[in-house]
């Protein structure tokens, strides 16, 4: 995996791609790093559904692990990974997905989880995968913690203001090249790529007839543009996504429902058993995308099992499929099914070669690593040189900003017995 880092000045330069280290062993020489790993309270990790953070968050914990590292994941439910929970609620709230007060309510249990943690064994940093979370960087910071942020969604209005008024905070990652492009001036460590477990993708050179969408029903995936493409090919369509949220579902029954056809089949939601057999049987996975990308965690899926991905040219589409060996990138709705009527032209070895080369979980372990250690380096000089008046100055704005954002939720969203958040864990 080629992984993209950069220094106190913001200046890219490009890290090893894959430290050579034995398992269960960090960098050569180096100590093992205790990271707290912040996930979203919705679903568990890994997830039994949808949960695209929450199967790369999996993932990335099981390489670490691996590689000799203590991580405790704190988030919701249990865990099947082999890394330490802190619940610090029940259950996970999938229903709640959307909603904005969630985030600011697990950011508000994370704070003192993350403090209990740095008492009670010692923590090197924080890596955050929620929204909220980043709040978090100034009270950690005192604590001495650098924090860690992956941007998995698009570098767009509300998430752009949002690094950007916690810019000097954060050390943030992106997943794609495209995605760090489009935010130049926010401040990158670095760029690491999603990835898989490319052994848990079943290979299959011999394809089924449908083509499949896989990913939730939202014009911004554009599910009816898939639709229209398999028609236009005379080739049936499943389509299996989330349909759960208002939008979701005005969208569906306003343009989905009326482009189906007697071929086409609704799935569901897909759980990971079943999610893979649609892959791997599938002619081609259609990716007809209407937004920018961040990174598109289903075209790799889709290329483990030996499918290729007809898409439509976006974010990191481009980064993720080669055109015509594994897969067809196309700039309109309109070429699609020519594409589409092409598929034979395609060897899916090429597609599972590109992802085992590029996108396996030992790059993802190793590419965080070595953001991690670049972070702890600088953050090490910086704190050497911070005069102790500095931290009192530093201490009295968290303090403010603190105050500052509780009044506001306050005013904004008053509790009572009848719109206040889930009980988290601990509430009497």
């Amino acid at each position: 995996m080629n992984v993209l880092m950069e220094g106190p000045k913001h200046a890219d330069r490009e890290a090893p791609s894959a430290p050579e280290t034995m398992a269960g062993e960090g960098a050569a020489g180096a100590r093992p790093l205790r990271i707290a790993m912040v996930v979203p309270p919705y679903f568990e990790v890994p997830p039994q559904g949808y949960g695209g953070v929450e199967s790369v968050v999996a993932d990335l914990t099981e390489a670490l692990v691996q590689r000799g590292h203590q991580v405790t994941l704190i988030g919701a439910g249990r865990t099947g990974t082999p890394a330490d929970m802190v619940s610090v609620w029940p259950a996970p709230i999938p229903e709640r997905l959307g909603e904005p007060f969630p985030e600011l309510v697990h950011a508000g249990l994370v704070r003192p989880a993350v403090q209990r943690l740095v008492a009670e064994r010692g923590v090197d940093l924080v890596h955050d995968h929620t929204l909220a979370g980043p709040l978090n960087a100034l009270s950690f910071a005192l604590l001495g913690l650098p924090t860690v942020v992956t941007m998995h969604g698009p570098v767009q209005s509300d998430l752009h203001d949002l690094y950007t008024a916690v810019n000097d905070d954060i050390e943030l990652v992106a997943i794609s090249d495209r995605q760090r492009a489009l935010g130049p001036e926010l401040r990158w460590a670095g760029r690491v790529h999603n990835a898989i477990r490319v052994d848990s993708f079943p290979y299959r050179r011999d394809k089924g007839d449908y083509a499949l969408f896989l990913g939730r029903f939202h014009p911004q995936k554009a599910p009816h543009l898939a639709l229209e493409a398999a028609h236009a090919a005379g080739m049936p369509l499943i389509l299996a996504g989330k349909c759960s949220e208002p939008l979701e579902k005005v969208y569906y029954e306003r343009e989905v429902v009326p482009r189906l056809s007697a071929a086409d089949r609704i799935y569901g939601v897909a759980d990971a058993v079943s999610k893979r057999r649609l892959l791997a049987d599938a002619r081609c996975l259609l990716f007809p995308i209407q937004w920018e990308e961040p990174f598109g965690m289903v075209m790799i899926e889709a290329m483990a099992c030996g499918t290729p991905v007809v898409a439509l040219r976006g974010g990191a589409v481009s980064e993720v499929v080669v055109d015509g060996v594994t897969g067809y990138v196309r700039d309109y709705p309109e070429e699609l099914p020519a594409a589409l009527r092409r598929l034979d032209e395609l060897d899916p070895a090429p597609c599972r070669q590109r992802v085992a080369e590029l996108f396996d979980i030992d790059g993802l372990g190793a590419g965080y690593e070595a953001v991690y250690r670049e972070v702890l380096a600088r953050h090490s000089a910086a704190v050497s040189h911070v005069r102790p008046s500095s931290l009192g100055l530093l201490q009295r704005r968290v303090e403010r900003a603190q105050h500052r954002t509780r009044r506001a939720v306050r005013a904004a969203h008053p509790l009572d017995a009848k719109a206040g958040p889930s009980k988290p864990a601990g509430a009497a």
